[in-house]
């Protein structure tokens, strides 16, 4: 089975880090994925894009789909703002209150995938404690997995070195603590780098794998519900998360990681691009489909 995937282009690019002075609307947003290109969005739940607050009827999330549809454009996944729920302190009710008015949004947009990270910073945490968190949080996501069951959706977690869990085996150890067929990771592949390779923010003994983000990828197999990808120079963005370098720029070996991901990415209809803090977003998303189609074409040779 040859790759063929839907790109999409994650709108927080243009709204975040170098753009959240001036932030691109999402209509022009929109606008500048269809000249380049793209087959889809994924959409920034975090204002001035999408929030659910702002979308509460049925009928302005309907009137979004119908704008993003008449750009020629699908939607590959919804990520809004869960700042406010922790899932590791926030009541598990507060938590699922959020959740269902994203799946709200999902339903009437059209998309089966809803993006979640673990919110809380990557602070060590005395063993007892660590423990307590993490049974709590997988708790909260099975519960809220069992939700987008129910809605024919899938929620998956994009860890990366900005937020609690970031070490492969903590993040191998929780999807399957979860244990949910709803709850799979969000494989982006500049934060595999990142954790997989530099070991960045991890706490205690860090954690690098010899394979780097092909194998990181191996050790997921079967648990990857979607990806980002973007290139990584081995960097953090503000010594915070990872930098989102442009394709080609960096490190990360696109063909052997899609030979690896093969039986994963086989699966998703969507592959989005994430510029995310990225100062040329608006110059090398114009060319990262051309790049990403190169690789697939000789992976798929």
């Amino acid at each position: 089975m040859k790759l063929n995937p839907k790109y999409s282009l994650g709108s927080w690019a243009f709204s975040f880090g170098p753009f959240a002075k001036e932030p691109w609307s999402f209509d022009a947003f929109c606008d500048y994925a269809r000249a380049a290109g793209y087959d889809g969005v994924e959409i920034n739940g975090f204002r001035p894009h999408p929030h659910p607050d702002d979308y509460a009827t049925p009928a302005k999330r309907r009137e979004l789909k119908k704008k993003i549809g008449d750009c020629g454009l699908g939607i590959s996944g919804y990520a809004p703002d869960f700042t406010a729920v922790p899932p590791t302190e926030a009541k598990v009710e507060d938590y699922l209150a959020t959740v269902s008015k994203c799946l709200d949004f999902c339903h009437d947009v059209g998309t089966k995938i809803l993006r979640v990270d673990t919110v809380s910073p990557p602070r060590p945490h005395p063993q007892d404690e660590y423990e307590r968190r993490f049974a709590r949080l997988c708790r909260t996501w099975h519960a809220a997995a069992e939700k987008c069951r129910e809605a024919g959706v899938m929620l998956v977690w994009e860890f990366e070195p900005g937020f609690w869990l970031n070490k492969p085996s903590e993040i191998v150890r929780l999807i399957r603590s979860v244990d949910h067929p709803n709850f799979k990771a969000l494989f982006d592949s500049s934060h595999a780098y990142m954790s997989g390779v530099v070991a960045s923010r991890q706490s205690g003994d860090p954690e690098r794998l010899a394979g780097g983000v092909p194998e990181f990828a191996r050790l997921l197999r079967g648990l990857i519900g979607h990806v980002h990808f973007i290139d990584s120079d081995g960097t953090l963005h503000d010594n915070e998360t990872s930098t989102h370098a442009p394709f080609g720029t960096g490190f990360v070996d696109f063909a052997t990681l899609l030979r690896e991901m093969r039986p994963d990415l086989e699966k998703l209809e969507w592959w989005c691009f994430d510029f995310c803090f990225c100062p040329t977003t608006e110059r090398d998303a114009k060319s990262a489909i051309a790049f990403m189609n190169k690789v697939v074409t000789g992976v798929n040779a």
